[in-house]
């Protein structure tokens, strides 16, 4: 069943209405074609997701009727926060879909020191209204409730200073040896918590930027192999995602 997403003003839950507006439209009626009748869910970003149905269909809004309502359960009860060093040509992309599908909350480009890619303002906010289309393409293919947020990229003192509001900092890195730590660290994640994942770009992190971070952050290991930067992503955020899946009572039934 297909997915959508609107703001709480577009819900009149007390008339039984959900009004669909702007380039959604033009997909239900043009793209996938579908007509009065069908069904459709319908997340506000919230606490609530609706099963509804195909009521109009016009020439800017569609209208939709509220079959009933109910609370979602996909999403994780931490958030993960992703701080991706910028990688080349179109990984990104790639990174933004499968990080939504593992649970992310928000996903951070970082301008790291061994990163290739060097965005000016303009096109940094171009790039970033294309990831925010992916990731809300790929929330509405996994069933998210809500959409990520991609943030514009930050210089890494910015990524840093942003991180440390959060409960938990985790650097995987090629250097560090042995999986001790990282058991440790994983299972010391509690439910509720905000966990902060910082990954580097292909060439890496800097020397001097893992000396920032000591101290403040736990420096990890994801293995004896290297890993390229999407891969090292995945895995920690696959990791994460089991721990708090089944440490989870509601989730690990």
């Amino acid at each position: 069943m297909q997915r959508f997403f609107v703001e709480p003003y577009q819900i009149e839950e007390e008339a039984h209405r959900i009004h669909i507006n702007g380039t959604d439209v033009n997909h239900i009626k043009n793209v996938l074609r579908m007509k009065c009748g069908e069904d459709v869910w319908i997340s506000d970003g919230g606490d609530k997701e609706y099963h509804c149905q195909i009521e109009e269909l016009g020439e800017d809004e569609v209208l939709l009727h509220i079959l009933y309502a109910q609370e979602p359960e996909y999403e994780l009860p931490n958030k993960l926060y992703l701080f991706q060093g910028l990688p080349k040509a179109d990984k990104m992309e790639l990174i933004i879909q499968k990080a939504v599908e593992l649970g992310v909350y928000e996903i951070i480009p970082v301008a790291m020191k061994n990163c290739v890619v060097k965005l000016d303002a303009k096109k940094a906010a171009a790039k970033t209204a294309r990831w925010q289309g992916i990731a809300e393409s790929a929330a509405k293919q996994s069933k998210r409730s809500l959409i990520p947020k991609v943030s514009e990229p930050v210089s890494y003192k910015e990524a840093v200073a942003y991180a440390m509001k959060l409960d938990q900092k985790l650097v995987p890195y090629e250097n560090e040896r042995g999986m001790a730590a990282t058991r440790e660290a994983v299972e010391a994640v509690r439910p509720g918590e905000s966990i902060g994942i910082f990954i580097g770009p292909e060439g890496g992190f800097a020397p001097e930027e893992i000396e920032a971070v000591k101290g403040e952050m736990k420096l990890i290991s994801l293995g004896s192999r290297i890993l390229r930067t999407e891969t090292a992503g995945f895995t920690t955020l696959a990791i994460l995602m089991y721990h708090i899946e089944t440490s989870c009572p509601e989730k690990s039934n």
